[in-house]
């Protein structure tokens, strides 16, 4: 039976800065596992392009969710941080599972139809092989682990069919070259960070998004200690006092984010939370959640803008990372061209 060293991969996109959701979602959990796992972590810059990008854009949003990365607590001696254009392998291999893959199954992708909207027919071939090539960046480096959003699950499950196939398909020539139990591994999901779900500050039933287009909707990883103060102030709320425990928040979404909020960041339960502000007005509360929010992230934004300020350091990071992800990632590659029968 094939063992498949356990890895963990995972990225974000270079487009608009990133906010608290990507932090408490994600960012504090890749952090936990930097020490129990072998991490890639990846700024994929690929999937970016799948909406065009203005180039200096891309490259300045590149340096800075990377600065982003190592600001919240990333080691790059630790784990592997890189772009993705760097490691050519992951197009070579999104082309073969773009042959493995069908058609129906990329037709139930239900990201590409939100994202398309009505006139699917002007978005890019990119925008809707997005999930090929999102297996692609798993698989290239036999990773056995992706932690996931909510909104990533169809991918993943889909990397796990593309898996499955390209096992099945070519099940003969794998175990033919010695690889038993399969060439891929089936990657498993981990529900993202304390807070897996952050919602918008402006409306309690849409995730915290840097495609919404208020600024308001959201904390941003760059704003300063006045502009926190300022959105959590706005933030919408409900007439009623907080309650004391937290199965009152049922029915009541923004109440719930912002109680949960101040959990993720204080790393206890909604209902310790509770405990200590139930029967309180949002106005007092709010005083609270604002101070914790800029005692656990002033340094966070102080840290990236040193970071943004020295390119040079931000693009090494970037190199290294990008050699050792291809030192993994290219003897993969070379399997799988002799897999499928690509002279080489």
């Amino acid at each position: 039976m094939n063992t498949f060293v356990p890895r963990v991969f995972s990225g974000m996109q270079p487009t608009g800065n990133l906010h608290l959701g990507n932090y408490l979602g994600a960012m504090v959990n890749w952090i936990r596992m930097q020490e129990t796992h072998d991490c890639i972590y990846c700024i994929v810059d690929m999937h970016a392009i799948t909406v065009f990008q203005e180039p200096k854009d891309l490259i300045r949003s590149t340096r800075e969710v990377t600065a982003a990365y190592l600001a919240c607590g990333l080691d790059p001696k630790r784990s592997i941080i890189f772009n993705q254009s760097r490691v050519a392998m992951h197009a070579e291999l999104s082309w073969v599972f773009n042959c493995v893959a069908r058609l129906g199954w990329m037709d139930r992708m239900t990201q590409f139809k939100e994202k398309a909207g009505k006139d699917k027919e002007r978005a890019s071939l990119g925008l809707y092989a997005y999930p090929s090539l999102m297996a692609a960046d798993i698989l290239t480096y036999k990773a056995t682990h992706v932690p996931v959003g909510e909104d990533q699950k169809q991918h993943l499950e889909l990397a796990r069919d593309i898996a499955a196939k390209f096992n099945n398909d070519y099940a003969e020539r794998i175990a033919e070259l010695g690889f038993s139990g399969g060439f891929f591994p089936q990657p498993e999901p981990m529900i993202q960070g304390p807070a897996t779900r952050v919602m918008s500050l402006r409306d309690g039933t849409k995730k915290m998004s840097k495609s919404d287009a208020s600024d308001l909707s959201r904390i941003n990883l760059t704003d300063d200690a006045d502009s926190i103060a300022n959105k959590l102030r706005k933030a919408k709320t409900d007439p009623e006092p907080l309650p004391s425990e937290a199965a009152g928040l049922a029915g009541r979404p923004e109440a719930d984010n912002l109680i949960g909020i101040h959990a993720a960041l204080s790393g206890v339960g909604k209902a310790d939370v509770l405990a200590e502000y139930g029967g309180q007005q949002f106005s007092a509360f709010k005083r609270a959640l604002t101070d914790l929010a800029v005692a656990k992230l002033s340094p966070i934004t102080g840290e990236m803008q040193r970071l943004v300020a020295d390119a040079a350091y931000i693009d090494t990071v970037l190199k290294e990372g990008g050699e050792r992800a291809q030192a993994i990632a290219a003897p993969i590659m070379d399997d799988v061209k002799d897999i499928v029968g690509f002279l080489r």
